[in-house]
């Protein structure tokens, strides 16, 4: 394991300065965090890598692994909640990796409260792409996608509810979500687990008594916490399980149009084009989540983008499971830095499941600064 002062240095520091410019006030939250917002929103690319602790109260605490879930608990916390507010950010994060510090510095944006939403995410865009200019980068390989395109896809399928949470959920992690439709796919008759007799008893029941009855159980196990999941999530995942054992095999055609839309690619303009067409032949209503993304489009040419450099993909998503609309990541084209020099996105829900009584739009993007300062013939 290497550590580093993760200090920034004079281009860091001038690029929270053109943040700030731009509207941006700059914040600093605590390095140390309560582990469980992270454990339960930010999924396992993450969870794998997170320097834990314990206070003396026995909580669980964590090095911030990212600034967006600080950044947003303290905004939560702050008088300015529910209000549009424009936040940005330099200092270290924390994670375990193959190779590089474990401390690093991590720049980037916040923005929350507006209800401009494709002005807001075309704005993230555009300034993603000056921290790249700012560190000699002109014209990075652009990467986009849309998790809110495959939600109303999959919205408007005929599947069980919790199969429908499971392959947005899985969205990110292309893995699991092949898995799942190799799963769906199969007979429920196929590949049982051991318990499948308790999961199909459960199926169908009132969910409250067969939430309680699941808690006595594991509580008359002994068992309090596994993973940083308390009995109630534990529970709460089992009868997840019960009611998609309970699904029956996914229609060929229904895997197909799924697999159909996921090959959907090109630029904004062209996408948005073959997107519309494949809406009218599935008879399936994609009109207002589009409208949005063409929009956005609009916006990112208003603001001097060359949106024929955008390499868009449905099947493009991020490994953070708060993300729910455009997402995107910025490369280096001659490859001089492993790993995205930028990226971000749309993450609406995200305050709401950190307490916000009310849904908050939320967009922002992270800067990595130790890869743009790493490359070759940067000024």
């Amino acid at each position: 394991m290497t550590w580093t002062s993760a200090a920034p240095d004079g281009r860091a520091d001038a690029l929270i300065t053109s943040f700030e410019r731009a509207g941006y006030v700059r914040v600093a939250p605590a390095i140390l965090q309560p582990a469980e917002p992270f454990l339960d929103l930010s999924g396992e690319d993450i969870r794998k890598r997170m320097y834990l602790t314990t206070d003396p109260q026995g909580r669980e605490l964590c090095l911030r692994p990212d600034l967006t879930i600080p950044v947003s608990r303290d905004y939560l916390a702050s008088p300015a909640a529910g209000a549009p507010q424009a936040l940005c950010y330099l200092g270290p994060v924390f994670r375990h990796r193959a190779e590089g510090a474990a401390e690093f510095l991590q720049a980037g944006i916040e923005s929350f409260g507006r209800s401009d939403k494709a002005a807001a995410d075309a704005e993230m865009l555009a300034l993603g792409l000056e921290a790249t200019a700012h560190y000699g980068l002109g014209a990075p390989d652009i990467r986009m996608g849309d998790v809110a395109l495959f939600s109303a896809l999959i919205a408007a399928l005929d599947l069980a509810p919790a199969w429908k949470r499971r392959l947005i959920k899985d969205f990110n992690h292309k893995t699991s979500l092949v898995q799942d439709l190799d799963r769906l796919a199969i007979s429920a008759s196929h590949a049982r687990p051991e318990y499948q007799g308790v999961l199909a008893a459960l199926a169908g029941s009132d969910p409250d008594a067969a939430h309680a009855l699941v808690t006595d159980l594991l509580s008359i196990a002994g068992i309090t916490a596994v993973g940083g999941r308390s009995v109630d999530e534990i529970a709460d995942r089992f009868l997840e399980q019960s009611a998609l054992g309970a699904q029956t095999s996914l229609p060929r055609e229904t895997r197909a149009l799924i697999e159909r839309f996921l090959a959907i690619g090109g630029d904004p303009d062209e996408a948005a084009a073959d997107l519309r067409a494949f809406a009218r032949e599935a008879n399936i209503a994609l009109d207002a989540t589009l409208d949005l993304f063409e929009s956005r489009t609009g916006f990112l040419a208003a603001r001097g983008v060359d949106v024929g450099r955008i390499r868009f993909s449905t099947a493009f998503g991020r490994g953070l499971d708060y993300y729910s609309g455009f997402v995107f990541e910025l490369y280096d084209p001659s490859a001089q830095s492993a790993g995205q020099l930028v990226a971000g996105g749309r993450y609406d829900g995200l305050l709401t499941r950190l307490g916000s009584a009310s849904a908050i739009s939320a967009v922002g993007f992270a800067v990595w600064i130790e890869r743009l300062a790493q490359r070759r013939g940067t000024p």
